[in-house]
């Protein structure tokens, strides 16, 4: 926790330390650098799955709405008639362990908060895997995606791709914009120039296609067909539990809410146990999905947790409709 709130200070409030890391960062960029030419030489090579293959990712380090919008887009490729699939790497999954595939009920500190919650929001197949390739060819083989979505891709050369989307905090853009560890950045600005889509969660940005977040009525851990009015909770003193990279956003629009609320931050996909919300009352307990789907195993009656949906304008939709026809699916979307 410490050591995140010295980098978030370094990386976003102009901390001088940034100074002692930059000699890191240049190293950093020229790893970069090689690496990118060789795989454009063809040493290094890169594996073409038979089916099309759609990259979600960021240019920074630190949530910035990814499985939203993966969640979001997985529905929609839906709606055209198509069977897709979400390949991610899984926060915290060990490295060599061999790719698994992810149910609702799958256990997020084996394979991932993340994962988990798509495969809870969507019902569509999820693997986790640190190869790329081979978590899609488990898809492709034993589920018959046809389409895979990569969740945080961008980096990972060694899978193809169709279609690159980039997903940026439009609040706190890109930091210092030094590179990794000076800097927030995992690549060079320059690489939103060869992306095909990018997307700002919150505050437009120029040549970026704006997200906002539409917050449900709270849900029921011990029943998600359990909700309550969000207007239930107004003037009402309650606890708010985040273990995400960025929650001012969730406490700003609690506020707006009229609610009132003791915040409870613990470190991005931190793994709760039932000591952590131990809390001495019987006050409602409010938290993120994501969080949610690690606390269910010991969830009690006071627990909720707020869903989101990402929503973008009737121009994005019918952009993105036409970018899919035109560099992967041809007729096959109707």
């Amino acid at each position: 926790m410490v050591l995140n709130n010295l980098l978030d200070r370094i990386w976003y409030k102009n901390h001088p330390a940034y100074i002692l890391l930059l000699p890191l960062s240049l190293i950093f960029g020229v790893v970069l650098s090689i690496r990118k030419l060789l795989y454009s030489s063809g040493i290094f090579k890169t594996k073409v799955a038979s089916v099309p293959v759609i990259v979600v990712g960021n240019f920074t380090t630190g949530g910035t709405g990814k499985t939203p919008f993966v969640i979001w887009l997985v529905e929609f490729l839906k709606t055209k008639g198509l069977n897709p699939g979400v390949i991610s790497r899984g926060y915290g999954v060990n490295s060599r362990s061999k790719v698994q595939q992810v149910c609702a009920d799958s256990e997020p500190g084996s394979v991932g908060d993340e994962p988990v919650l798509i495969a809870r929001r969507t019902g569509v197949p999820v693997a986790v895997s640190a190869d790329k390739y081979q978590g899609a060819m488990l898809l492709i083989e034993n589920e018959q995606c046809d389409v895979l979505i990569c969740d945080d891709g961008l980096q990972h050369l060694s899978l193809g791709r169709d279609l690159e989307i980039a997903i940026i905090d439009g609040d706190r853009k890109f930091g210092n914009k030094y590179l990794l560890p000076a800097g927030p950045l995992r690549e060079p600005l320059s690489r939103m120039s060869s992306v095909d889509i990018i997307i700002s969660k919150g505050t437009a940005l120029d040549n970026a296609w704006q997200m906002n977040y539409e917050y449900g009525d709270p849900v029921s851990l011990l029943d998600d067909k359990n909700t309550m009015q969000i207007e239930s909770l107004k003037d009402r003193q309650i606890h708010v539990v985040s273990g995400i990279a960025n929650p001012g956003r969730l406490h700003e629009y609690l506020k707006n809410m009229g609610i009132r609320f003791e915040c409870h931050i613990f470190p991005d996909h931190f793994d709760f146990s039932s000591h952590d919300l131990n809390f001495a009352d019987n006050l409602p307990i409010v938290m993120t999905e994501k969080d949610a789907v690690k606390c269910i195993k010991f969830a009690n009656p006071n627990m909720w947790y707020l869903p989101i949906q990402a929503v973008f304008n009737d121009v994005f939709i019918h952009t993105i409709d036409a970018l899919a026809r035109e560099k992967i699916y041809g007729q096959k979307i109707t």
